[in-house]
């Protein structure tokens, strides 16, 4: 290894992803192995993504993180699990261009730097954690030439946070719970790319972006030592509900999906308030939109859209084809408008070219909205203004990926300080 004063760096993009077969409890809170498998989609990384830019050098003095531009701690064990993890498969690594060679055990003396950033609020139940754990292994593999599969990282992955396994894949992801001690089997797996349903339209909610009151973490610590529900769930109604899911995707039979999403999630909500002390992570507007829904899917005869909620308020809507998107976009918008000096583009963020489609790329075209027709009993009436801070359109995306160009960097390529 050189002596000279050299950065190496590597920035990289990973999706977060819904969980339609949730996890909930673990079965070891040390290496993060849950009580049932789960599965889920993975979300297109061009709307909700984390970027992590890693960076090595001789003259860094410690391993040092900003998360959204704040400096945060590194000794938590969920972070030196995966750099210890990560650093113990490290391979040899040569840049020719700007001279540099690592050696194998070189890795052990070398500090880190990582900045992280997400686009979207972080803790609020969207499922940051398990994007920037992703990110930061898949990103570190590559800095330190790793020779490992995605399912071998997703078990690194897994160790700093459960859903962060599952993220290491695009498209429709299982993580298998494992059986073994270890946790060496409790792995991710791909079931389908993106490309296998590409008609969903995935629109989310996003009702609330604060942090939550009871983190995942505790939350499910509290399930599995109250929940009677929470056992019956996990030993008798999951692994069938894993089969039907898995036979759903693979036939893209989106009234099973529907069915199955929808159930699932409102029985991990049940094993909430099943916990004692109970917790709450849904609020009114949430049920709110699961009437919406539930309405328009019974009054349709056949599902036209899944919901699904993680630990927090915001709702996952899974429309089965863009048309149907559209319409309950313009449902959704009636129900809970923008405030009246909002811009429509900030307020649909992601794929706001769906505003078009709707007729809604101006102000005047939501206070120009009907009342969805197969509504008969209202759920609330247009005085719903800020109940939903804002809504992001996206679909089913692909995995993680390095960003090759410079600009896209969080670190300064001189100094591998924060930009």
């Amino acid at each position: 290894m050189a002596t000279e004063k050299w950065v190496f760096m590597v920035t990289a993009k990973t999706p977060t992803n819904i969980a339609v077969i949730k996890y909930w409890g673990k079965r070891d809170e040390v290496r993060i192995l849950p009580v049932n498998d789960s599965i889920s989609v993975t979300l297109d990384p061009d709307h909700l993504c984390t970027v992590t830019t890693v960076a090595v050098s001789p003259a860094f003095d410690r391993d040092r993180m900003w998360l959204n531009g704040k400096e945060i701690s590194l000794s938590g064990s969920r972070y030196q699990n995966c750099l210890r993890e990560i650093r113990s498969r490290a391979g040899d690594v040569e840049d020719k261009e700007k001279g540099i060679k690592i050696g194998k055990k070189d890795w052990e003396k070398l500090h880190l730097h990582i900045a992280s950033h997400n686009n979207f609020p972080t803790a609020a139940g969207l499922a940051s954690s398990a994007a920037g754990f992703a990110c930061l292994v898949f990103s570190l593999a590559k800095l330190m030439n790793v020779d490992e599969d995605p399912s071998h990282l997703s078990a690194i992955a897994r160790q700093g946070s459960g859903s962060a396994c599952r993220s290491l894949f695009g498209g429709f992801v299982k993580w298998t719970m494992g059986s073994k001690e270890d946790g060496s089997d409790s792995v991710a797996v791909q079931l389908a790319d993106e490309k296998h349903w590409d008609d969903l339209v995935i629109i989310i909610a996003v009702v609330s972006s604060r942090q939550k009151e009871t983190s995942s973490t505790s939350g499910m610590r509290e399930s599995v030592e109250t929940s009677l529900l929470l056992q019956h769930r996990a030993k008798e109604v999951v692994p069938k509900r894993i089969l039907q899911m898995e036979e759903a995707i693979k036939n893209r039979d989106f009234a099973s999906f529907t069915q199955l999403t929808c159930t699932d999630s409102n029985q991990f909500h049940a094993v909430c308030v099943d916990t004692s002390p109970p917790i709450f992570y849904m609020n009114d507007t949430s049920h709110r939109i699961i009437s919406l829904v539930e309405k328009w899917n019974r009054s349709e005869g056949t599902p036209q859209v899944a919901y699904t909620f993680d630990a927090g308020p915001n709702a996952v809507l899974i429309a089965r084809n863009r048309k149907v998107a559209v319409q309950l976009l313009q449902g959704l918008l009636y129900y809970f408008p923008p405030k009246s000096d909002t811009d429509m583009k900030s307020y649909v963020a992601g794929d706001n070219s769906i505003l078009k489609e709707a007729g809604l790329d101006g102000a005047s075209g939501v206070e120009n909205l009907q009342p969805p027709p197969e509504i008969k009993d209202n759920i609330g009436s247009q005085d719903q203004k800020g109940e939903v801070s804002y809504f992001i359109c996206t679909r089913p995306g692909k995995g993680p990926i390095v960003l090759h160009d410079q600009t896209q960097a969080l670190l300064n390529p001189e100094t591998g300080l924060p930009k």
